[in-house]
């Protein structure tokens, strides 16, 4: 092997571990993002079923 083959093999091995990462790091926030939307959808479904449960209440 040359020190060129090694390094080519060198640059594949940390060039994939750099790709696995960030790939990582890409759906862990587009988990993130997804997650707070359907959070932020459904609190605001509940908002307004309890104020309008409670503005059908009589008094």
């Amino acid at each position: 092997m040359t020190r060129a083959s090694i390094a080519t093999i060198i640059g594949v091995i940390v060039a994939i571990v750099i790709a696995w990462w960030l790939v990582g790091v890409v759906f862990s926030l587009i988990y993130f993002l997804v997650k707070l939307i359907i959070v932020a959808v459904v609190a605001v479904l509940v908002f307004f079923a309890v104020r309008g449960f409670f503005a059908r209440t009589p008094r």
